[in-house]
């Protein structure tokens, strides 16, 4: 049974509609992918252990902490920058404070600039994507271990980088039950 002109174009349409859809949903995960595997955008490594290799030459590393418009902590890192040898395993602090009166949850983002040094960048352990509850006047530091992969001297463009900059974004996100309802009594006994 052949289709008719219309009926072909309705199952082309639909075909089109279905593999777009298909391409949009894989999408985010592809790119996300491939910016981890490339170091594309500033994505960086991420490793398990130490380097076992460290280079005679160095690198300076700067750290900056910012925090999305409506975050009320205070952020920032403990030491803005450090020079280490290539394939040394650093470790550095960000401070963050809740000056308000009530929990606030947040999470941090980060990127790592040149673009082309962020596949180079292997962080060992770090805070970013993972919830941190401060309650009122708290203040914690959090830790980052990483180090800079040796093949960075080897590639065509990161053998010309002399300074990375990590950089971590702090926004605020939904608290979480058991805090909501702690927040809920606070609010209601200052009231």
């Amino acid at each position: 049974m052949a289709m008719s002109g219309p009926q072909k174009t309705v199952v082309q349409l639909v075909s089109v509609v279905v593999l777009m859809g298909g391409l949009a949903w894989a999408s985010v995960p592809f790119y996300d992918w491939f910016c981890r595997v490339t170091g594309f955008g500033g994505a960086t490594g991420v490793a398990s252990a130490e380097s076992d290799e460290i280079l005679d030459q160095t690198i300076t590393i700067r750290f900056d902490a910012s925090k999305e418009r409506d975050m009320p902590w205070d952020f920032t890192p403990v030491q803005r920058e450090m020079e280490m040898r290539i394939g040394e395993t650093g470790l550095a602090f960000y401070e963050a404070y809740n000056p308000t009166n009530r929990p606030i949850a947040g999470s941090a983002s980060y990127n790592v600039t040149p673009y082309s040094a962020g596949g180079f960048f292997e962080k060992i352990q770090c805070f970013c994507f993972e919830e941190q509850v401060l309650q009122p006047g708290e203040r914690v530091q959090m830790p980052v271990t990483f180090f800079v992969d040796p093949e960075i001297v080897e590639d065509r463009d990161g053998k010309y980088v002399h300074t990375i900059t990590l950089s971590y974004t702090f926004y605020e996100i939904d608290l979480p039950e058991d805090y909501a309802s702690l927040d809920d009594q606070v609010q209601e006994n200052t009231n």
